[in-house]
């Protein structure tokens, strides 16, 4: 299989899945090497073993980051600081596409961007949405699991302090009593403790005031 080939092949697909490429083929260790030679060319980008993306001036279709963060590590979905961002409850731009997943952490770097992935048991795999961009889908928590998930992985102090330094934006967003069902399904009293400050955060917020 030549360039040209591979593009007529690949061209419309927003990742190329070496595995499903390969399966039929019948010297597939042939094209393996063809395609390490176009990743070392520049041609293509790595995700991670198996998984490419064609460079900017061979794409048709652009790829959605939020699909390649989910289909990097299955099952995922958003959480964390890149969730509050695209919900618009931070300020900042988050570098990294921070995810949760049932299964072990990873991390990936490439090219396209960073994709760090937090464990979370399967008890609390839930409260995430689906969003399809150009036929791709990805899965990003919903504002109160986001910023839940965040208590949860990253095991701050609780304290309005706290919440001030993330910057919290847009609060009105969160849903109270949302925040506190999901809150009461993590069974933990530290995450119903956080769920009250974040309570008391946006009630001060819609006062004007963030700290005590």
């Amino acid at each position: 299989m030549n360039w040209n080939e591979f593009l007529n092949i690949v061209s419309k697909l927003p990742v190329i899945d070496t595995e499903n490429l390969l399966a039929g083929v019948s010297d597939p260790a042939v094209i393996q090497v063809q395609v390490s030679r176009w990743k070392e060319a520049g041609k293509i980008i790595q995700l991670k073993r198996g998984l490419y993306l064609l460079a900017e001036p061979y794409r048709k279709i652009e790829p959605y980051d939020p699909y390649i963060a989910a289909i990097l590590r299955k099952p995922s979905y958003i959480s964390l600081e890149k969730a509050l961002e695209y919900h618009n409850l931070i300020p900042e731009a988050v570098s990294a596409y921070t995810s949760v997943t049932p299964k072990r952490k990873a991390r990936y770097v490439s090219r396209e961007g960073i994709f760090e992935y937090s464990h979370i048991k399967k008890s609390l795999f839930w409260g995430y949405d689906s969003v399809t961009v150009d036929n791709q889908t990805a899965f990003i928590a919903s504002c109160e699991k986001a910023i839940l998930d965040h208590f949860f992985i990253k095991k701050p102090e609780i304290s309005l302090d706290y919440l001030d330094g993330l910057r919290l934006q847009n609060v009105e967003k969160i849903r109270i009593e949302r925040l506190f069902e999901y809150a009461r399904d993590f069974n933990k009293p530290e995450i119903l403790s956080a769920a009250r400050a974040i309570r008391e955060y946006i009630s001060l917020s819609s006062i004007g005031e963030k700290t005590l």
